[in-house]
């Protein structure tokens, strides 16, 4: 309890100072109802779909160089309470300028935030990390994003060892193009993890526009550290806009299991969607099938 209100005092004193300094308080909140079964019968449950609150700020400093700044909190608007109610996302801080951009704190590493927005179904049931290793946020960490050049950018990040009987790790991605695709139709990136929580990983992933159809596709490639088992698998998104609705589609695979997933998404304001999804996952013998139907609502502040 603690925790929690420490939490929430630091965001409403940074809220008051908005007017005076260039802070930014901003979240997103979303929740659904939904119908579970994962191989031992049916239920139902309210999920709280990696809503979250943060700041985020930056200062000019002398010599060109600005300070930047994240500190951003998951918190559970379902089922959690107490001082496990809210847990850490991506907090920072760091230096930009000519040179690009270095973060030092708990950060995405390069090959998780190289997917950009090609996960249709990402923070729900069917989001990557469900079949493949590689969505990891870093302790420890020290990002870098160089400057971009004719759309091209890299990101690097470095995980220290933290104790002197463990192994430092790198990730490293290198993209092309507007992950939004706004200020471009294509974006693609080639991503690879080294030893980061145990595994060695690879991937390479692109997103486009044909006529008003995005169409997204990852290639993955994964390494136990220990065992040495090595799995392979690949996705395909779509999505389709009719007016405020939009329809998405996307199927994933590791070896031979397999997820399915169809939703539907409604703009009900600029900063809110009402959504519906479906999902099926398939498992080769490891575990029991599984699949789950949600609706809900997400807003954005």
């Amino acid at each position: 309890m603690k925790k929690t209100a420490l939490v929430l005092a630091i965001a409403l004193a940074s809220t008051t100072a908005v007017q005076a300094d260039p802070v930014t308080v901003y979240g997103q909140l979303n929740v659904s109802a939904q119908s579970s079964d994962e191989g031992e019968g049916r239920f139902s449950e309210l999920k709280s779909n990696s809503s979250r609150f943060g700041l985020k700020g930056d200062f000019e400093l002398e010599h060109g160089l600005t300070l930047v700044y994240q500190v951003e909190w998951a918190v559970d608007l379902a089922d959690v309470s107490g001082g496990e109610n809210i847990t850490s996302r991506n907090q920072y801080v760091g230096l930009k300028g000519n040179f690009g951009q270095v973060r030092l704190g708990r950060h995405d590493t390069a090959l998780k935030d190289a997917q950009g927005k090609i996960d249709l179904f990402s923070d729900y049931e069917a989001d990557v990390k469900a079949l493949w290793r590689g969505e990891v946020r870093a302790s420890d960490s020290v990002t870098y994003y160089t400057p971009t050049y004719n759309g091209f950018g890299v990101h690097l990040t470095y995980i220290m060892e933290d104790a002197a009987d463990a192994e430092d790790a790198f990730s490293a991605a290198v993209y092309y193009g507007d992950e939004n695709l706004k200020d471009s139709k294509y974006y693609a990136s080639v991503a690879m993890d080294s030893d980061v929580a145990g595994f060695d990983a690879m991937r390479v992933q692109a997103q486009g526009k044909l006529a008003d159809v995005k169409l997204g596709a990852m290639y993955h490639t994964q390494e136990n550290i220990v065992s040495g088992l090595e799995q392979d698998g690949w996705l395909l998104s779509a999505a389709y806009p009719m007016g405020k609705t939009e329809l998405k589609a996307q199927y994933q695979t590791l070896e031979d299991d397999d997820a399915v997933s169809v939703g539907v998404d409604y703009k009900a304001g600029k900063n809110t969607t009402l959504f519906a999804w479906y999902s099926s996952f398939n498992f080769d013998m490891a575990a029991p099938d599984r699949d789950y139907l949600a609706v809900g609502i997400k807003h954005k502040f």
